[in-house]
């Protein structure tokens, strides 16, 4: 309360949540990808599918490795509760209360059930960057100024560095590691592709493999804050509970992917070279032995 009157309290602010660096990502391949369409028509025989399928599963890879690098959803949790929903304010409401952990900040969202209660229309999404070069100390102090619901500070305080939870150094130093493993991977990604252009396709495949190993190695480095002993969110009898989110889960199918398609050509190579020059469609003066 200041000078007998209660904090003031904006209208809601819903940003969308599609993530805008998946969109720049998203077009980028895509407009790649239209690009090696236009050449699908020149290439003959059983080579088009074999060149369609390398294009598709290459553009696939390197999009993902690039995009969960900016994704929200690596660790996700909500529940619903009856809080309280401002500062001195007895008002209650019953919310969904979501927690969006990415390896650059965390999304938090509150979205009544209904969304329209006590006047007003409830349905918040707000982010807390802890990236290198952000201030997370600075954006929460500034949500305290913005009167933002009571929900949403409250889980964001649990991220503080001040809270005893110390959640916000072990998410900010395993987030920043995990995503070191990710531009590794890009870069493994990248030359394993040209290599499998020149061909050298052997050590194409080690390539390969190996961004599977940096892919494995940044779900591993994800996992030691998860497993950290962490605080419980409780709205309460209600406890936020949290799993693993959409993007750990892609990230590990598609390091899965890259070790078997580099073991396949690591296996190729070894027993039936032939057929591995019919993949990448070589003519036997360009194969390697």
């Amino acid at each position: 309360m200041f000078d007998g009157s209660f904090p003031f309290y904006p209208v809601s602010r819903t940003p969308f949540l599609f993530n805008t660096s998946w969109a720049v990502i998203l077009s980028v391949f895509l407009t790649v990808l239209a690009t090696f369409l236009l050449i699908l028509p020149g290439i003959r025989g059983k080579g088009r599918f074999f060149w369609f399928l390398r294009v598709i599963l290459s553009l696939f890879i390197g999009a993902v490795i690039l995009s969960v690098n900016f994704s929200r959803d690596w660790e996700t949790g909500g529940v619903r509760a009856n809080t309280s929903y401002k500062s001195f304010s007895h008002a209650m409401v019953i919310a969904d209360v979501g927690l969006h952990i990415g390896l650059l900040g965390v999304n938090i969202t509150l979205v009544g059930n209904p969304v329209t209660q006590i006047n007003e229309t409830i349905n918040y999404n707000e982010h807390f960057a802890w990236h290198l070069g952000a201030d997370y100390t600075h954006t929460y102090t500034d949500s305290l100024a913005r009167g933002l619901p009571s929900p949403i500070l409250y889980v964001a305080e649990k991220f503080t560095q001040e809270s005893p939870c110390g959640m916000h150094s072990q998410y900010r130093i395993s987030g920043h590691y995990t995503s070191v493993m990710l531009w590794l991977a890009f870069c493994t990604w990248l030359i394993s592709n040209v290599l499998f252009s020149m061909p050298i396709l052997l050590y194409g495949g080690y390539t390969i493999l190996l961004t599977a190993v940096l892919l494995v190695c940044s779900l591993l480095f994800f996992s030691v804050a998860r497993h950290a002993p962490l605080c419980t969110i409780r709205f309460g009898p209600a406890a936020l509970q949290t799993v693993y989110g959409a993007s750990f889960w892609l990230t590990l199918a598609t390091g899965l992917l890259c070790f078997l398609l580099g073991l396949g050509v690591i296996i190729l190579n070894s027993v039936q070279p032939e057929t591995l020059k019919l993949v990448f469609n070589l003519s036997e003066e360009r194969g390697e032995e």
